[in-house]
This record gives structure tokens, C-alpha cells and sequence, in this order.
């Protein structure tokens, strides 16, 4: 196993792309082989820049990844691209819609795309996600586009997750309501206004700028001005000027110091999301024999929530022989 490991992380490193695509696939597995693999993939990543859009339903997301990618391409840069789906009800699959929508870029060797579903993941992020831009990474993308589902109040997530965040948002979508409503507004290290051609288009870059305006919302990051940028991912309009943002504030998170304050948040965020999938996993599988018990306990109202949670959680096994201690 060791050295089928050993094989397959060293063809990820040359970039082939059938080996990307398989650890992509092992590390969904959450087993021994993802840990085994994900372990030696750790090693290598750290390099690519990791952007997040995310924004509500309909505000042109995919569109906008798709001619960010093209833009990327000419300049030279390769990119990876995760676009986290939402997972089918009868499957549990991804419904694989932005996968259809971005079919261009089949015969390009510089391109990846991997369509992830949520899988009741919160956050707007599936849980395997950050393992795939870690493949990415360690395969020598330039950069990587992580676009989220698209669900609102969730969405802050990807914050935890990218070094830049672009938050897209649409004229006529009432975004800017949402933005107050969703705390996304603070989120974002860019903010694009897509469909600028819709009549409408003025008025709400002008809402996001007078907020904007009204505090400094954002991570901290005091020295970088946010920018609110008009765009059309049809015509292209804006699209020249996003990338060159985008890199910027890459620039700008380098020499600031931001980055490793970033990286480190992002690594801090993974660490407590996989201890809290490894307890998830232990209480389904350990849950059985303890839970019928503790139901029977609260529903007499014997026990209150609370205290058989405590009791449930007091069964699980933590520690043992499995790989996904």
C-alpha cells in the first residue's frame, strides 16, 4: 500500500492528470488509503492562490469561474477549479451543473475541473473539498477557484477556506439586502457586480460601495481596499480588470504579511473541521446501541436533550486501531 501511496502522490507531483483525478477520489473516501494519501499530499501543497466565490443563486458564479479560467489561461496560469454542487436527494451525488456549464475547457491539459457535492455539509464548502484543493496544489496549479453552492447564510464559510474572497453578486437579486442579512458583505476581499449591462446594474454598485463606506467591513486586513467591480462574463466586460485584482491582492497578501496570517487560519479551521468529522463518523457508527436507550429516556422525559447528548457522547470510542482517529 505503501508504495502504490508513494506511486500515485509522485504522478500527482508530475501532474498527470489521472492520477489527480484518482487521490481526488481517495481522498472522498475518508478511510486509511485518504489518510495515508492526504498525509503525504500535505507535504507538498501551500503554493497555489486559493480564491473563493461565492454569492446567492443566480448571480452568475459559474459563469464568472469559467471566464476567470479563460482570462488565467491567457496570462499563462493554470487552473484547477472546484465547484461544490448541490448533492442530488435520491443519490446523494452532485447535481454536476457547473460541470455542464464549463465543458470548454475539455481538451485543456492546463485546466481541472472537479464537481463536488455538499453532502449536507454546512458552510457551502463539501467536507472533501479542501483535501481536493490540496491535489490541485500539490499537482502545480497556479491557481485554485473554489466556487460554492450558492445557499446564503452559509456561505461565510469559504472565508475559512480561500486567500482571496470575491463575492459576486447580481443586479435585480436583491444582493445587497442579502449581503446585510447573510454578514457576506464582510467577507469579501473583492466584491463583483456581474450582469453590469442590466439597466439596474448602477444602482447596485452603488449600494455595495455606500456600505462598504459606512464601516470597513473585512478580515482584518486594514491596508487593502476593497474594490467593487462591474462585470459581464458574456461580453467580457471587466473580466481583465477582475484578474488583475485578483492578483493584486495576492500580491498584496504576500508582501503584508497576510498570507501566513491566512494560511494559518486556514489550517487552523481544517484541523477542528476534521476533529469534528471524526467525532461525527465514531457517533454514527457507535450510536445504536446507546441511542434507543437515551430516546426512550428523554421521550418519558426522564432525561432532558442535553444531558443524553452528554451520555451519548460519552459512549463514542475515540481511540482505537482506524485510520480516522
Amino acid at each position: 500500500m505503501a508504495d502504490e501511496t508513494e506511486n500515485l502522490v509522485a504522478d500527482v507531483l508530475a501532474g498527470k492528470t489521472r492520477a489527480v483525478a484518482r487521490a481526488m477520489s481517495i481522498a472522498e473516501g475518508r478511510n486509511d488509503a485518504a489518510e495515508h494519501l492526504m498525509a503525504q499530499i500535505h507535504r507538498h501543497a501551500g503554493r497555489a492562490h486559493v480564491v473563493g466565490l461565492t454569492g446567492v443563486p443566480g448571480s452568475g458564479k459559474s459563469t464568472m469561474v469559467a471566464a476567470l479560467t479563460r482570462e488565467f489561461r491567457k496570462l499563462g496560469k493554470t487552473v484547477g477549479i472546484v465547484a461544490i454542487d448541490p448533492s442530488s436527494p435520491f443519490s446523494g451525488g452532485a447535481i454536476l451543473g457547473d460541470r455542464v456549464r464549463m465543458t470548454g475547457f475539455a481538451e485543456d491539459d492546463g485546466v481541472f475541473i472537479r464537481s463536488m457535492a455538499t453532502r449536507g455539509a454546512l458552510g457551502g464548502l463539501a467536507r472533501a473539498s479542501l483535501d481536493t484543493v490540496d491535489v490541485l496544489d500539490a499537482a502545480g496549479f497556479d491557481v485554485v477557484l473554489i466556487e460554492t453552492v450558492g445557499v446564503g447564510q452559509d456561505e461565510v464559510d469559504i472565508v475559512q477556506a480561500a486567500h482571496t474572497v470575491i463575492v459576486v453578486s447580481a443586479p435585480g437579486l436583491g444582493d445587497e439586502v442579502q449581503a446585510i442579512k447573510a454578514g457576506v458583505l464582510e467577507i469579501a476581499d473583492i466584491h463583483v457586480v456581474s450582469k453590469c449591462d442590466k439597466p439596474d446594474a448602477s444602482h447596485t454598485i452603488q449600494d455595495i460601495n455606500g456600505m462598504l463606506h459606512l464601516g470597513r467591513p473585512g478580515k482584518g486586513d486594514k491596508a487593502w481596499t476593497i474594490p467593487v467591480v462591474p462585470t459581464s462574463a458574456e461580453s467580457g466586460e471587466g473580466i481583465v480588470e477582475l484578474s488583475q485584482k485578483i492578483i493584486t491582492h495576492y500580491e498584496h497578501l504576500k508582501s503584508s504579511g497576510e498570507m501566513e496570517v491566512r494560511k494559518r487560519q486556514i489550517l487552523q479551521m481544517r484541523i477542528i473541521k476534521t476533529a469534528e468529522d471524526i467525532l461525527r463518523d465514531r457517533l454514527m457508527r457507535e450510536r445504536n446501541g446507546k441511542l434507543q436507550g437515551l430516546l426512550e429516556q428523554a421521550y418519558t422525559r426522564d432525561l432532558d436533550v442535553r444531558a443524553a447528548a452528554r451520555e451519548l457522547l460519552s459512549a463514542v470510542t475515540l481511540k482505537g486501531t482506524s485510520g480516522d482517529e
